[in-house]
């Protein structure tokens, strides 16, 4: 016979006068610790008595009840009542909810106390930061949640940072596999595959400390410390379009710069202005460079200057100071420690002071005619002018027997010195002025490339999604080669797992494009479909016709197209090879045609702000004869820059002109997936605007018109 099962029984739950309850000495909590009373009785006015009180009713000499409680588990929540009953908020007569337990029940009051305290499992940050973002996302902000819950709002930004790491990597932490810490080093980055491919790396390995995820996360970035960043300064690097990296979590130092290239040629900008300005000294060279290397001077002469001169008035401020500063030290001479306002005046006094120690010094005018200047960084990030050094082959000639001087000499040096122009040079190359009438047209700069192969990236990703016959056909042959050639398939044209490749660097007008619209149109036209929970998504998946699986494929599988052109590493690092390059311009060449890319049917159109203002005059005239014939382009050459810029923009608009990035190169010119493959052609020949200036020089007209074509 079964043995019945015996019930129990909850205790009664009452409300009972706050006046009736006592607060029980059986209380196993003795630490004070944790949210204070004033905060709890704070969040009971706030949000009501979210629990209840225990408390067991007290009993007379003779074991009848007296009408009193004792609380023997509540005792914090006692107090803030108490509390606010003392500030008058609540009426000492007021409805407390309570549990009764049985007051000659078995177990003891002690016991009662300590499971109320034990029995609670604290909540981990991963589900506060999901009830900060739900609470978010109802309209509260980080500063109401941040006042609700008595935190600093630092506290309420750093759980819903956790937002930024993937969901996969958040699912590895609350089954316990990864650390706080190590979930919160991921913080610095908000790029989800990369993130999971730092965690591949280390997960299994024996150190996997959080400095070492950050270190992964940021080793293609630049620190906000670095010298370069320190000079161009972060507001200007921000306001030219860059991004940084913070972490939350420590003192980052101020973060990470993540577009380097742009901070780079922030630097290049500043300091090609600071030579400029040197130059007009009548120095014939100025070197520029972020650093110069150890003994750079070495077998150049230094010339000897002279310090100038202080004027009356700059002698007169110096002594002003100085009766200023002695002032304010015989003042609070016996004073334990200076106001603020002091200290700050002193402090910029001895600034002012030490500035007129670094006197401009004056030099020989011949000497300068043959000497040269060092403009660089010094290791704070402030801007370092090392002048007058003369090199060698520059020296005097000795007089010849005759008496008569060599030009350049003393009887030269009038003349010389109005006509000399001084040499810049940065990194060791020529750095011309973008106006002079040169001959040679430079190559495009790096990030206007990138920029404009953007557009045609994100056009071509449109043109796959909508072929899903050529998108199956990347993706196979994607496959083929991992699994029966056997040969790297890393720098190609597609991602094949697919991962959502984002652009580096990006034209303002790029989210307006049409390109932009159909693919963010098609995905929301998908999204609305496609069912969230794992097993609903796989049988909707299956049950679609085949037209609609290979459309669905086609629009996934467009997201991996890279066809962008980016900044090679030459120094054999860990980012973009040369012949990763060359292999995805080749993939992407052969992709467009399969799709029948057309970037002027895309919606591209050459304008000021997206290509004709920001490429050297000679470029423009090039796309105005190119797209508009030469009369057109006789008609604007004698503008200025900015107002050839919109001139040609009018004239080109309805021409179908497409600057280089944005063309195919020919098929017999482009390199082929088999050369490559082979290891035959490690460098496919590149368009000319990806060649140096000697490349360029050389090649003529006809010969680049016959490897670019305009797709139109």
């Amino acid at each position: 016979m079964a043995t019945a099962v015996q019930k129990i029984t909850l205790s009664s739950s009452r409300d009972i006068p706050f006046n009736k309850l006592i607060l029980s000495q059986t209380n196993v909590r003795t630490r004070k610790d944790g949210i204070s009373i004033e905060d709890l009785a704070a969040s009971i006015a706030r949000r009501g008595l979210i629990q209840s009180l225990h408390v067991r009713p007290v009993l007379d000499a003779e074991g009848a009840e007296t009408g009193m409680f004792d609380v023997p588990a509540g005792g914090r929540r006692y107090r803030a009542l108490e509390l606010l009953v003392k500030q008058k908020r609540l009426a000492k007569t007021a409805p407390v909810p309570c549990v009764v337990g049985d007051a000659k029940s078995p177990i003891l009051a002690e016991e009662v106390s300590l499971a109320e305290n034990i029995d609670r499992l604290p909540l981990t940050p991963i589900e506060q930061f999901r009830a900060f973002a739900a609470m978010l996302s109802k309209g509260m902000s980080e500063e109401e949640i941040a006042a609700a819950f008595l935190v600093q709002a630092q506290v309420v930004k750093q759980r819903l940072r956790l937002l930024t790491v993937s969901p996969t990597l958040l699912d590895v932490y609350e089954a316990e596999e990864m650390t706080l810490e190590q979930l919160m080093a991921f913080t610095v980055s908000g790029d989800h595959g990369r993130q999971e491919q730092v965690w591949d790396t280390i997960k299994n390995a024996w150190s996997k400390e959080p400095y070492q995820i950050r270190r992964m996360l940021t080793e293609q970035t630049v620190r906000a410390s670095d010298k370069r960043a320190v000079f161009v300064g972060l507001d200007a690097y921000e306001g030219a379009g860059g991004s940084i990296m913070r972490d939350l979590f420590q003192d980052d130092d101020g973060g990470w710069l993540q577009d380097a290239a742009l901070l780079d040629q922030l630097v290049t900008d500043k300091l090609k202005a600071v030579a400029e300005e040197i130059a007009r000294e009548g120095w014939k060279w100025v070197a520029v460079g972020v650093s110069f290397p150890y003994g750079a001077t070495n077998g150049l002469r230094e010339l000897v200057g002279v310090p100038i001169d202080l004027t009356a008035d700059e002698r007169a401020t110096i002594d002003a100071l100085d009766a200023e500063y002695a002032k304010l030290e015989a003042e609070y001479e016996g004073a334990d420690e200076l106001p603020d306002e002091v200290d700050q005046r002193l402090g910029e006094i001895e600034t002012a002071l030490a500035s007129f120690d670094n006197r401009p010094t004056l030099y020989d005018a011949d000497e300068v005619l043959r000497a040269g200047v060092f403009v660089s960084i010094d290791a704070n990030g402030s801007l370092d002018i090392d002048r007058g050094y003369v090199r060698p082959e520059d020296e005097a000639r000795a007089e010849p027997e005759g008496g008569s001087v060599e030009p350049g000499g003393q009887d030269g040096a009038t003349e010389a010195q109005a006509v000399q122009r001084a040499v810049i040079t940065i990194g060791g190359q020529p750095a011309e002025p973008e106006e002079e009438d040169d001959e040679v047209i430079k190559p495009l700069p790096e990030r206007l490339v990138t920029e404009l192969t953007a557009h045609r990236t994100l056009a071509l990703r449109d043109a796959v999604a909508g072929n899903p016959h050529v998108a199956m056909t990347a993706l196979l042959h994607q496959f083929v080669t991992d699994s029966f050639l056997r040969t790297s398939a890393s720098g190609g044209c597609l991602e094949a797992s697919v991962r959502h490749v984002f652009f580096p660097a990006q034209p303002d007008d790029l989210s307006d494009s049409p390109s932009a619209k159909s693919v963010a149109e098609r995905h929301e036209g998908w999204k609305a479909d496609v069912p969230t929970d794992d097993d609903v998504l796989w049988d909707w998946i299956a049950g679609l016709d085949d037209t609609s699986r290979m459309a669905l494929l086609a629009h996934c599988v467009s997201y991996g197209v890279n066809a962008l052109i980016e900044k090679v590493d030459r120094y054999g690092g860990a980012g973009l090879s040369q012949h990763s390059l060359d292999r995805r311009v080749a993939q992407a060449d052969r992709l467009a045609r399969a799709v029948g890319l057309d970037m002027v049917g895309a919606g591209w159109r050459a304008t000021s702000a997206n290509y004709l203002g920001r490429v050297t005059k000679l470029r423009i005239l090039e796309a105005v004869r190119e797209g508009a014939g030469e009369q057109a382009a006789q008609l604007i050459d004698h503008l200025k820059k900015g107002d050839m810029a919109k001139e040609a923009e009018r004239l080109l608009a309805d021409t179908g002109w497409l600057p280089e990035p944005l063309r195919l190169i020919s098929g017999n010119e482009a390199a082929t997936p088999d050369t490559l493959a082979d290891g035959e052609d490690d460098g496919a020949a590149l368009p000319d605007f990806l060649a140096g200036d000697d490349e360029e020089a050389s090649a003529d007209a006809d010969d680049e018109e016959r490897h670019l074509v305009a797709v139109e």
